[in-house]
This record gives C-alpha cells, sequence and structure tokens, in this order.
C-alpha cells in the first residue's frame, strides 16, 4: 500500500501532536524513544525475515544517506526517524535487529516495528512478519541487553521517562478484514473494531507491565485515500473509497475511548490517542494550506 506523507505532517503529527499529548515538560528531556508497528515507521527489522514485506532494495532509500536501502518502506526517513531527530536524541532510529546495532543505540532507543504487521496476529501470520506479541518479545531481550550495560536503576530510569510510540492497524482493516474472508465471515466491521482494540489493550498493558509509562497510541490514517485502494476500487476517478475508511474511522472512535478510560487504571501513565486520520485528510483535501511541501510515499 502506498500513501503520500508531506513532510509537515510528520512535525505535525508524529511530533507536534504526540509531544504535546503526553505532556513533556519544558526542561526535561527523553532518554530515548521506542517504536512498535508497522511499515509506516519500520526502520529495517524485516530485512532478516523471509517475507514478501521486504525492501532493502533499489528504488527504496534513493533519497536515503548514500542513497542506500535500509529496509524503511520510504525512499527516505520515516516518521520514527523524524520523531527521535525532533526531539534531539539522535538522527535516526534504528531496528533492533540492524546486525549492525552498536551498544550506546540500545540507550537511546530503538525501533522494534515490522512492516505489514498489526494489531491482529493472524494480520502478521499472513505477512510472515514480526506480530505486535514477538514485538514485545524482542523488547523483552532488549531490556536485558539494556539492564547489563547501565544496571537495574538505570535501566528503570530510561524506560520510566522515555517515549514509546504504537503505530499500526491499517494493514488489519485492508488486508485482513477486506482482503480475505478469514476474518469477515465471522465478525462484522464494529466487531472487529472491537477486536482489534482488545488486542491494542493487551498490549499497552504487557508495556506497561515491562515499565513503560509515556504511550501514544495513534489512530488509523484514511486508508480509503491510499493509493492502492484508490486504483483498485476508487473507479474511473479514483476517489477515495469510503468503506475503507469509514473503518478506520470507527476503530479510531473505539480507540480513543479505550485509551481515555484505560489511562486511568494505569498509575503514574501516560497513555494517549493521537488523531492522524483527520489531520492527514486534510492535507489531501487541502493540500494548498501546505505549501510546496516535501512529500514521500510509504510502502505497508
Amino acid at each position: 500500500m502506498k500513501f503520500l506523507f508531506f513532510k509537515i505532517c510528520y512535525f505535525l503529527v508524529f511530533c507536534v501532536s504526540f509531544c504535546y499529548a503526553i505532556s513533556i515538560p519544558p526542561n526535561k528531556s527523553i532518554p530515548a524513544l521506542f517504536v512498535f508497528g508497522d511499515s509506516i515507521v519500520d526502520t529495517g527489522n524485516n530485512n532478516g525475515l523471509k517475507t514478501i514485506a521486504k525492501v532493502n532494495y533499489p528504488p527504496y532509500g534513493k533519497d536515503f544517506m548514500g542513497g542506500i536501502p535500509t529496509g524503511r518502506f520510504s525512499n527516505g526517513k520515516v516518521p520514527s526517524d523524524f520523531l527521535v531527530e525532533e526531539l534531539g536524541i539522535k538522527d535516526l532510529l534504528p531496528a533492533f535487529l540492524d546486525p549492525t546495532l552498536q551498544a550506546e543505540d540500545l540507550i537511546t532507543g530503538v525501533n522494534f516495528a515490522s512492516g505489514g504487521a498489526g494489531y491482529d496476529p493472524l494480520t502478521s501470520e499472513i505477512a510472515k512478519v514480526i506480530s505486535l506479541d514477538g514485538q514485545v518479545t524482542l523488547f523483552k531481550e532488549y531490556i536485558v541487553k539494556l539492564t547489563e550495560l547501565v544496571g537495574e536503576d538505570r535501566k528503570n530510569e530510561i524506560l520510566a521517562n522515555s517515549l514509546f510510540m504504537l503505530v499500526t492497524g491499517a494493514n488489519d482493516i485492508t488486508n485482513t478484514y477486506f482482503g480475505t474472508p478469514l476474518r469477515k465471515s465471522y465478525y462484522d466491521v464494529p466487531s472487529y473494531a472491537d477486536l482489534l482494540v482488545n488486542f491494542a489493550c493487551s498490549f499497552v498493558q504487557d508495556l506497561y507491565g515491562l515499565g513503560a509509562r509515556r504511550i501514544g497510541i495513534f489512530g488509523i490514517p484514511p486508508i480509503g485515500c491510499l493509493p492502492s485502494q484508490r486504483t483498485l476500487k476508487g473507479g474511473e476517478a479514483r476517489q477515495c473509497v469510503d468503506n475503507l475508511n469509514q473503518a478506520a474511522q470507527l476503530f479510531n472512535i473505539k480507540l480513543e475511548a479505550y485509551s481515555n478510560s484505560q489511562g486511568n487504571k494505569l498509575p503514574n501513565s501516560r497513555l494517549v490517542y493521537v488523531d492522524t486520520y483527520n489531520v492527514l485528510l486534510d492535507v489531501i483535501d487541502n493540500p494548498q494550506r501546505y505549501g510546496n511541501c516535501f512529500f514521500f510515499s510509504l510502502n505497508s
């Protein structure tokens, strides 16, 4: 799947909205960023997998440093890179499975996302990529390594004060629900959205149990406006596909309600929902408002 993201949206959605919602004090530095999810934020974890969801070859990375494909589902950086840079932590957020990963990178955060993944375990199974449960398993491995590097107390401090970012769900709706009969035969859209939110709830509880305290959950963008979906289902005029966008909106409403209620049940935590749908839809509908912005495509 391809979607056009204006560079301004990275700062507006993935940095400004996220950091504001998490309520970071102006004089407080963020020690690390940890990212989970799918191809929107994956920085190369799929490179060693036996999956078709792999992009470590040209023309991917053609606008990256040196024009080298890195496994990012983009011609250049992805949102997780922009966010870690904007926070002043480091220039890029490396994939945890990158064989060249350095010890010092562990201290300032890594990326566990896997292109093609979703909340639904079936989504990751179909694509042969790392499920959210698998990403939690990798995070546990990370914690062991971090503890060996900095000790138990410093490890706890890093996790408690860092940002955790979850970006996924689009593949569940476009690929698993509307792309196969495997879930559609048993769930209507509202009940499937409930299933996805339950998976999200379980994931957040796992992260919290492992020490995460500042967690941002990103809503699904207007997936019916993806070029692939407009080409396949948008008719001759290539219009946005309403049923996909409606499913994304319904899920987002349920996810936001969960985030608002669950945040009060996790002591000393900050759990927020970040709306990407409406901001990105406005970019699509009213590009003139955003000037001559740099844009590029992401594949999921």
